[in-house]
């Protein structure tokens, strides 16, 4: 199949899951689809037409996107706690994620026989992942609520996606029993707690808060002021672990592992570093999605396969909706992340290969373009969704993006230093305060211009679709002026024919060179 008729496959799975997620289906839809689909099956036997067999696994990916969301949907169903909403009870569960500690009290998923409830205890509560709880309080299902602008944020939708359904305010907490959960997830929680606190212990609050942000994507740390502030210079992306905060980690993956391994060590190394990152940082939307292509770049370096990156970011979007198919129309994280790299993709495809690679051609120009381009990209979404919308972001990113890796790798030794010895630790945390601290004051004096940021007022879904079909047509006449061909011999999509993962082998004497020379570092995307 080309390109075009993988295009429409993948549509077709989508626009399932859409259907279902905002209507509620009957079962006869979906024999309807399956019956097309055998029909269309069968009419490609006889006549062997392409487009018949295309159609047909439409209408099965159609049929396949209804019935996995009402699968997930299933969850919510029959409740046994249901009859409880309103009451003060007493649950038993198991706190299945890194408690999430806030400024006034500590939030925890909890998980029991048959749901999982959002809890909020005391901030000083002694529980941690894997602990068996019993929890007292007044049970609840969560309520739309109006933001500070005026927009409604749909919280039970929001909480659907986590796979929550009531929550519990104000709740005493027993621990009953622990160690109950992953034991690799309890260990990378336990090292990722001390080298919180080894950071702490070396830099200066709140620039540490900041570079605990930048590597492992705690954001509540920073305070609201703070996180205000990164909201309305359009800068909140780099401390939720954006796509551009993954790439550089694995690039020092790749980096570190070139020293010492050979090529197909380095990708083992680089899939293990990938898949440990995800899990100690949270299995957030962008991380997920980030993690997906980079394990794909990986994969196909070992099988010497060339790495089409449009193809790779629709497969990464496939695979999470089919886990979880909420977060197609429901998390806002997976929409900006997959606009925001799409933008680059079509638009920029050089731009974040360049920047991996640390090569030295990454321009002022191409940064300008890259912001301006995924800006672009997620405005329609920011403006339906946030209703607010930064004029600054775009300087305010030029500004501040180049230091991110400098900031990065620098609050990293420190606490590396800092775990062999607080005084030496604190002298390296002396040279990451200042990248921080310049962080830190970018955000606050441009978010403190009375025009930084503007409110739009609230606009229709259709709106948001008419934004991107003019963005679409806008893209289309750009390309057709610039008289370049993205599209593939066997493609009818754009394709990037000139961006490839160069085999390793090609460009050393063999594939087990001894040659510790840094080298290509993956590539990634915003």
């Amino acid at each position: 199949m080309n390109g075009l008729q993988l295009l429409l496959l993948w549509t077709a799975f989508l626009v399932g899951v859409t259907v279902e997620s905002l209507y509620t289906l009957d079962y006869t839809y979906v024999v309807i689809l399956l019956i097309a689909a055998a029909v269309a099956g069968l009419a490609w036997r006889l006549k062997s037409d392409l487009w018949l067999l295309v159609i047909s696994f439409c209408c099965l990916l159609l049929a396949v996107g209804v019935l996995r969301t009402q699968q997930f949907e299933s969850q919510f169903l029959d409740s046994p706690l249901e009859e409880n909403v309103g009451q003060t009870v007493a649950i038993v569960g198991t706190v299945v994620t890194e408690p999430d500690e806030r400024v006034n009290f500590t939030q925890l998923f909890v998980q029991t026989e048959a749901d999982r409830v959002l809890v909020r205890a005391d901030r000083f509560a002694a529980v941690a992942y894997g602990d068996v709880v019993q929890i007292s309080g007044s049970l609840a299902k969560p309520e739309p609520f109006a933001t500070d602008i005026g927009r409604t944020f749909d919280y039970p939708k929001y909480l659907e996606v986590r796979r929550v359904q009531y929550i519990m305010s104000f709740a005493d907490i027993t621990v009953i029993d622990s160690g109950q959960g992953n034991l690799l997830l309890k260990y990378l929680y336990q090292v990722k707690q001390w080298y919180v606190e080894t950071l702490e212990a070396t830099i200066s609050n709140p620039q540490v808060n900041l570079g605990v942000g930048l590597l492992l994507g705690v954001k509540q740390a920073l305070g609201d002021e703070l996180e205000i502030a990164f909201r309305q210079t359009g800068i909140i992306h780099i401390v939720v672990l954006s796509g551009y905060n993954v790439m550089l980690v694995v690039g020092f993956f790749w980096w570190f592992s070139s020293w010492m391994l050979p090529l197909r060590g380095r990708i083992v190394f680089g899939l293990v570093g990938i898949t440990l990152f995800a899990l100690v940082v949270g299995l957030s939307a962008t991380v997920v999605r980030a993690s997906i292509m980079a394990a794909i770049l990986l994969l196909g370096k070992l099988l010497g396969r060339k790495y089409d990156v449009l193809r790779a970011l629709l497969f990464a979007a496939l695979i999470m909706v089919l886990i979880n198919p909420y977060i197609l129309l429901y998390d806002i994280g997976f929409q900006l992340s997959f606009m925001a790299t799409l933008g680059l993709v079509l638009v920029l495809p050089q731009f974040e290969s360049t920047l991996a690679t640390h090569s030295t051609q990454l321009k002022f120009r191409d940064l300008f373009f890259a912001t301006v381009v995924t800006q672009i990209f997620v405005l329609p979404l920011l403006m339906y969704h946030i209703g607010e919308v930064s004029l600054v972001s775009v300087l305010v990113n030029m500004l501040v993006l180049p230091m991110v890796p400098v900031a990065m790798l620098l609050t990293f030794i420190t606490g590396l230093v800092g775990a062999v010895s607080i005084p030496l630790g604190s002298l390296v945390g002396l040279l990451a305060y200042l990248p921080l601290q310049y962080i830190l004051v970018v955000a606050e004096l441009f978010a403190a211009f009375p025009f930084a940021v503007v409110t739009i007022p609230d606009i229709s879904v259709w709106a948001v679709l008419g934004m991107y079909i003019l963005l679409g047509g806008a893209y289309t006449i750009w390309r057709r002026s610039r008289q370049v061909d993205v599209i593939k011999p066997e493609s009818n999509i754009p394709g990037l024919t000139d961006w490839q993962v160069v085999d390793e082998a090609e460009i050393q004497t063999g594939e087990e060179s001894n040659d510790s020379s840094p080298d290509v570092t993956p590539v990634f995307f915003r």
